[in-house]
C-alpha cells in the first residue's frame, strides 16, 4: 500500500512506519523536520508545516494514497484542512485521537467506545472537535475515516512517565534511592502499553472496510495500581521503591506544572474496553508485558544517554521534606 503519515516521528507513528516498511509498504512522512527521525531507511520524507494550510493542501492535490495516518491533529483547524486535502484522494484516513475524549468520571469501566464525549482538559476537548468534524464528513461526503483512541503508550524514543514529577529524572531518582512522590494513596488504576503493540492496532484497521466510520480504543489489556506501576519500574531498575504519598489536590495546588495530568487524567480509572478492535480486525491484543516494555525503554534511555541527573532538580526533595515536616506537626486524635 501507498501510505502517508502526517507527522511520522512520534512514538506511535515511528513504530507503525517501521512495521509497515518491514512488510514492504511504500511509506512517506510529512513533517517539519524538527524531531529526530528514527524511522528506518526506506521512508520518503516531505518537509512541510501543516499549519500553513494552503501549502499543505496544495502539496497533496495531485496525490493518491491508500492510507493516510494523521498523527498530529491537535486542533479542529488541522482536521478541517486534512479533510479538504484528502477528500477523494485517499482510500482510508486514520485519525489518531485519544481516550482523553472521555477523560474524567466515566459511565462504564472498562470504558467502551460508546462512552459519551466528555473531557475536563483542553487537549481532549480539541480532540472531540476533531472527531466530530471527521464523523460529519463521513456522513456528508463519505470521507473514509477510521478513528483510533490510544491511551498511555510508551517505549523506545520516550521516557517512562510518572504520575507526578519529571519523567526524565525518574530513573535516576530510583537509582539513587531518592523518595518518589506518588499521587494520592497510589491505589488509582492505570494501564500502559508498549508502542509496538499500539502500532499493531493501527495497522490492523488498514484496508478494512468495516472499520470506516468507526472509532476504536487501543489500550493495554494489563491493568495495575499506581503503587504496582511504580514498584514494577523500580524492580526493573533493580532497586526498592521509597514512596511518599501526597494528596492529588495538594500536588496540583503547589506544582500545577508537574501535577496537571494527576488532576485531569490520572485521578480517574484508566481502563478501556478493547473488544471492538479485536472483533473487527485481526488485532489480538497486547503481546509485550508492562515490565518488558519498561526494560526496553530504560535500556534505550541508557543507550542514548537520556537519563537526566536528578541532582540538578531539587524541587521534589524539597517538597518531600516540607510535606513530611508539616505532617509531623499535624495534631493527632486520641480516643
Amino acid at each position: 500500500m501507498r501510505v502517508l503519515f502526517i507527522g511520522g516521528t512520534g512514538l506511535i507513528s515511528t513504530s507503525i512506519a517501521r512495521q509497515l516498511l518491514e512488510r514492504g509498504h511504500d511509506v512517506t512522512l510529512y513533517n517539519r523536520g524538527r524531531t529526530p527521525n528514527r524511522v528506518p531507511e526506506g521512508a520518503k520524507i516531505i518537509t512541510g508545516d501543516r499549519s500553513d494550510r494552503s501549502t499543505f493542501e496544495k502539496t497533496f492535490e495531485n496525490e493518491q494514497y491508500d492510507v493516510v495516518f494523521d498523527m498530529v491533529a491537535f486542533h479542529p483547524d488541522d482536521t478541517s484542512s486534512a479533510i479538504r486535502a484528502f477528500q477523494g484522494r485517499v482510500g482510508q484516513f486514520v485519525h489518531c485521537s485519544t481516550v482523553c475524549v472521555y477523560s474524567g468520571p466515566v459511565t462504564q469501566i472498562p470504558t467502551p467506545e460508546t462512552e459519551p464525549y466528555h473531557s475536563i482538559g483542553q487537549y481532549g476537548l480539541n480532540k472531540i472537535k476533531c472527531e466530530q468534524l471527521l464523523r460529519d464528513a463521513y456522513s456528508r461526503v463519505n470521507f473514509p475515516v477510521t478513528i483510533m483512541r490510544p491511551s498511555h503508550s510508551f517505549g523506545e524514543g520516550g521516557d517512562v512517565i510518572r504520575g507526578f514529577g519529571r519523567a526524565n529524572t525518574f530513573i535516576d531518582r530510583l537509582r539513587k534511592n531518592k523518595p518518589i512522590v506518588i499521587q494520592g494513596d497510589g491505589n488509582g488504576v492505570w494501564a500502559a502499553m508498549h508502542v509496538d503493540d499500539v502500532a499493531r492496532g493501527f495497522i490492523g484497521v488498514m484496508g478494512q472496510d468495516r472499520c470506516l466510520g468507526e472509532a476504536y480504543n487501543i489500550a493495554s489489556d494489563e491493568y495495575f495500581t499506581w503503587n504496582d506501576y511504580h514498584n514494577q519500574v523500580a524492580e526493573v531498575v533493580g532497586v526498592t521503591l521509597n514512596p511518599i504519598y501526597i494528596p492529588t489536590d495538594v500536588l496540583y495546588d503547589v506544582a500545577p506544572d508537574l501535577a496537571g495530568s494527576t488532576h485531569e487524567i490520572l485521578a480517574w480509572p484508566s481502563l478501556f474496553d478493547n473488544s471492538k478492535i479485536k472483533k473487527d480486525t485481526d488485532y489480538s491484543g497486547q503481546t509485550i508485558s508492562f515490565r518488558e516494555a519498561v526494560k526496553r525503554t530504560v535500556s534505550w534511555l541508557d543507550s542514548v544517554n537520556r537519563v537526566e541527573n536528578s541532582d540538578n532538580d531539587t524541587y521534589e526533595d524539597e517538597l518531600v521534606k516540607a510535606w513530611l515536616t508539616n505532617r509531623g506537626q499535624l495534631p493527632t486524635h486520641s480516643k
